[in-house]
């Protein structure tokens, strides 16, 4: 499978990262972005990081219903009504994680103004320094507020599997940071791998493109092993680490966090 260069309009430049803040990404949806957000967090939890999760995807939030919460604020709150987003964080016992949750079917972050979205990075930043980490679920695509966002975490999680769109999307929101002069580093994981030999050869597919056209390759963080335990477990509402700690999935999202948790 071969990934064709793209022109698109050059945006406007992302700000300076924040130190501890991980963005999740993915040029599309259905990659399983989610649950790898989750889960890196509860991750990173039991590696006795103090970590918070934003659902940073208000029209198609989804964070809280993989965990079956019922947020009393959420990041609409934040945004409309200037709630604080320490005081919409909302702790998770069985994970140890606070969650700032999204909210479903209202107008997404795509609708925000400049000085709106420049106010909630701020407030992330703000937010940051209760924490070790920071990871900020953003909605699928490569919109301005998604590379904004982006661009504002030190490091940028792009996920990808290894269906062709999929590919092709990840390259193209690769590429929209880079033209952004986005700071973040960013890096790979290759999810539902049918193994980790397979989830590699998947990067190599997406890193030649990045050094063909982009003169730069980003690492490969992980391969997370396709496992049915992470469907059932979301079926459940209950994390994968607490339903099926054991499980391939589990283990390869855990080895991901260990090299999360060192970084400095």
């Amino acid at each position: 499978m071969m990934i064709q260069e793209t022109r698109r309009t050059a945006p406007t430049a992302a700000t300076a990262p924040i130190a501890n803040a991980i963005a999740v990404a993915s040029g599309k949806g259905g990659v399983g972005k989610t649950w790898l957000s989750i889960t890196l967090a509860h991750a990173l939890a039991n590696l006795s990081r103090r970590t918070v999760l934003i659902d940073g995807d208000l029209g198609l939030a989804n964070v809280d219903i993989q965990l079956g919460l019922a947020p009393e604020l959420d990041l609409a709150d934040v945004l409309d009504n200037n709630v604080p987003l320490a005081q919409a964080a909302q702790r998770h016992e069985p994970t140890g994680l606070d969650i700032v949750a999204g909210r479903s079917g209202v107008a997404s972050l795509a609708t925000l103004s400049p000085a709106r979205l420049t106010s909630f990075g701020r407030g992330i930043a703000d937010l940051s320094g209760r924490y070790d980490r920071v990871l900020i679920d953003l909605g699928a695509g490569v919109e301005r507020p998604v590379r904004y966002l982006a661009g504002a975490a030190q490091r940028t999680i792009v996920v990808t599997n290894d269906e062709p769109t999929s590919l092709t999307d990840a390259y193209a929101l690769i590429k929209l940071l880079m033209q952004d002069g986005a700071k973040t580093k960013v890096s790979v994981v290759v999810n539902a791998a049918a193994s980790k030999a397979e989830g590699e050869r998947t990067y190599k597919t997406l890193a030649k493109a990045c050094d063909t056209f982009l003169k730069m390759t980003p690492p490969l963080l992980g391969v997370v092993r396709r496992d049915p335990k992470v469907r059932e477990a979301i079926r459940a509402q209950a994390p994968l680490l607490t339903r099926h700690p054991s499980s391939e999935a589990a283990r390869d999202v855990e080895a991901i966090a260990q090299q999360l948790a060192q970084a400095s």
